[in-house]
């Protein structure tokens, strides 16, 4: 298996979480967890009304990664004219947003994040130089910045 591979079967498997499954074996059938999670939106919007959110994402790999999880639940990112790219509007229910949404993204990201900075790590290592991230720390203040 290669790292691409157990980068998505890990981000299967922190779907499973979310999905709250009831047992070992489910948790394994991650591809099922949508369903679970699309079952328990339903079951949210029932008793609590969506409303609207703004997110503002640090960088495009998050801005990505959060309109496919909303994509994926069935939910319409959108934004509106004059915000910015980083910008992400839906209409969720509260507690689908707090309790499995809003996690389930920042743990998806870390991941992702992780694994990107390790791939990118490994590329200037052998591409430019190795140990580039390695800064050396003076003594001096701000006002030795340069910018």
């Amino acid at each position: 298996m290669n790292d691409e591979e157990r980068l998505v079967e890990k981000l299967r498997k922190i779907e499973a979480l979310y999905a709250r499954s009831a047992t070992p074996g489910e948790r394994e059938a991650a591809f099922s967890a949508r369903d679970r999670i699309l079952q328990k939106l339903v079951e949210l919007e029932r008793t609590d009304a969506p409303v609207e959110y703004r997110f503002s994402m640090p960088d495009g790999w998050s801005r990505t990664l959060f309109v496919a999880l909303l994509k994926r639940y069935g939910l319409t990112p959108y934004r509106h004219r004059g915000q910015r790219r980083t910008t992400v509007m839906v209409r969720a229910a509260p507690t689908f947003v707090d309790q499995v949404l809003w996690p389930e993204f920042q743990e998806l990201n870390r991941t992702l994040f992780d694994h990107l900075q390790a791939v990118t790590r490994r590329v200037v290592d052998a591409a430019i130089h190795r140990g580039a991230d390695n800064v050396e720390e003076r003594a001096g203040t701000s006002a030795d910045s340069a910018g």
